[in-house]
């Protein structure tokens, strides 16, 4: 049995992200044409119109599709009590999402200025700082919004920093949870102590 007009025209949708995507991480998101894109996939531009009318449409959706598992966490963590376990959990979940979607993180901090002058730009801040929200107490030291912030962005900061190192990317991740892990830690602690 053949693939149904949408199956179709999802796949061709995911195809052009993906070229997209790839593009932008070689090139630069400023510096890759439609035509470009067009090119590599081997369609003509009216095609590829047919599904993205610009750049920045493409890597809307892309946003859109590969940061789903970010936005089911967010709903997630909001209706979870606020104890060291979960916040550990949202943590794990954050760095799956974080894995699963690496190309487009990857682009992201590697295009910095352009995804801030883009529409999802807002868009992201609000996702991490929203993320933040889930691990700060609202009457935690300044110290401790720090500690619950830079676990998070531990996070970030391992992917990038450890993905060339040689070793299991496995162990890789859990050595970074193990660092945000023990921020939050000393966070909560301190928030209970008192």
């Amino acid at each position: 049995m053949g693939s149904t007009p949408q199956q179709r025209r999802g796949n061709t949708r995911q195809r052009i992200q993906d070229v997209a995507l790839e593009l932008f991480a070689e090139q630069g998101y400023e510096k890759t044409s439609l035509r470009e894109i067009a090119e590599r996939l081997e369609v003509t531009k009216a095609a590829l119109y047919y599904h993205f009318k610009t750049k920045e449409d493409i890597l809307v959706g892309i946003f859109e599709d590969l940061n789903r598992p970010v936005e089911e966490l967010l709903a997630w963590g909001r209706e979870q009590p606020r104890t060291l376990e979960t916040k550990k959990e949202i943590l794990v979940r954050y760095s799956d999402a974080l894995a699963a979607a690496a190309p487009l993180f990857r682009f992201m901090q590697e295009n910095q200025a352009a995804v801030r002058d883009l529409s999802i730009g807002k868009t992201v801040k609000e996702r991490v700082m929203a993320l933040v929200d889930l691990f700060i107490e609202p009457d935690a030291s300044l110290s401790d919004q720090v500690r619950c912030s830079t676990a998070l962005f531990t996070m970030h900061a391992g992917m990038f920093t450890i993905k060339d190192r040689e070793g299991d990317p496995e162990e890789k991740r859990k050595a970074v949870l193990e660092v945000a892990f023990e921020l939050v830690t000393r966070a909560h602690g301190a928030e209970f102590a008192g």
